[in-house]
C-alpha cells in the first residue's frame, strides 16, 4: 500500500500537509505523534472514509483514489479498527462478524457463520460468540471488531488507537491479538501510543507532527538514536505519561 502527497484541510485548518508513505506486504508500520497531528485523519484518507484534498492512494498497484474506481469495493480490502468498537448492539458477537460477510460479500448464512466462528477463534472469543456487546468487556468488544475486519480477508489492516478507549487491564488482550496478526504476516498500519508494542512489533515507525512526517526509522533507530529533538521530546513525554521507560536513551548523540 502506498499514499502519495496526501493533503487534507478542514476550513482554514490544514491537517495533513503532504504525507507520503509506503508499507510493504507483511510489514507493520506504526505511526506515532501528539494528539491532533493528523494521524487519524491520515488513516481515514488511506481507507477513503475521508477524501483527501490532494494526493493519491494505491493498493496492490492500483490507484484506488482515481476517478471511476468503485470505492466501496476497494475499501473491502482494507480492514479498519477504530478507537470505539462500532458494534451493532442488537447483534451477537457472531452476528457482528457475519453481517459484512452476508451483506457485503454475499455469503450464504451457513458459510458466513462458519467463517465468522473461525475469525472469533483467531481472537480467542469463540466462547463468547452468542453474547451481545452489552455482555462483553471493552477488550472483548475490540477483539470482536478485529474479527469483523478480518472476516473480509483484507490486504491491509488499519488500527486507529485501538486501545485508547480501554481500561488499562484490558489493553494487553487486544495488543496480544495484534501481535499474533503481525507475526502471522498481516500487513498493518497502526496508530498507537503503546510504545512497548511499537518497540516489539513494528518494522518501521513514523513520527508525525503538525501534519508532516518529522522522522521515520526502525524502532531501534527512533528509540535509541532519534535524529531530531522533536522526536526525542515526544518519546520522553509519552514515557512520562505511561510510566514506563520506552523513551530514547540518554546519550550525547
Amino acid at each position: 500500500m502506498k499514499v502519495e502527497d496526501i493533503h487534507k484541510s478542514y476550513g482554514d485548518l490544514e491537517v495533513l500537509k503532504g504525507i507520503s508513505l509506503q508499507v510493504e506486504e507483511g510489514e507493520v508500520l506504526v505511526i506515532i505523534g501528539r494528539s491532533g497531528t493528523g494521524k487519524s485523519t491520515l488513516l481515514r484518507c488511506i481507507n477513503l472514509l475521508i477524501w483527501p484534498d490532494k494526493g493519491k492512494v494505491w493498493l496492490d498497484g492500483q490507484e484506488i483514489s482515481a476517478p471511476g474506481i468503485d470505492v466501496n469495493k476497494a475499501r473491502q480490502h482494507i480492514g479498519m479498527v477504530f478507537q470505539e468498537f462500532n458494534l451493532f448492539n442488537h447483534l451477537t458477537a457472531l452476528g457482528n462478524v457475519m453481517v459484512g460477510l452476508t451483506n457485503v460479500l454475499g455469503m450464504k448464512s451457513d458459510e458466513a457463520r462458519k467463517k465468522a466462528m473461525w475469525e472469533l477463534e483467531r481472537v480467542e472469543l469463540q466462547d463468547k460468540a452468542h453474547m451481545y456487546p452489552g455482555q462483553l468487556s471493552g477488550g472483548q468488544k475490540q477483539r470482536v471488531a478485529i474479527a469483523r475486519a478480518l472476516g473480509m480477508d483484507p490486504r491491509v489492516m488499519l488500527f486507529d488507537e485501538p486501545t485508547s478507549a480501554l481500561d488499562p487491564e484490558l489493553i494487553g488482550e487486544v495488543l496480544e491479538v495484534m501481535k499474533r496478526l503481525a507475526f502471522e504476516g498481516m500487513t498493518m498500519i497502526v496508530v498507537t501510543h503503546e510504545m512497548g508494542f511499537a518497540r516489539e512489533v513494528a518494522n518501521r515507525i513514523i513520527f508525525i507532527e503538525k501534519g508532516v512526517i518529522v522522522e521515520e526509522g526502525t524502532p531501534r533507530e527512533l528509540f535509541h538514536r532519534p535524529r531530531f529533538e522533536r522526536t526525542r521530546e515526544f518519546l520522553w513525554k509519552i514515557t512520562e505519561l505511561y510510566g514506563r521507560h520506552e523513551g530514547p536513551e540518554a546519550s550525547g548523540d
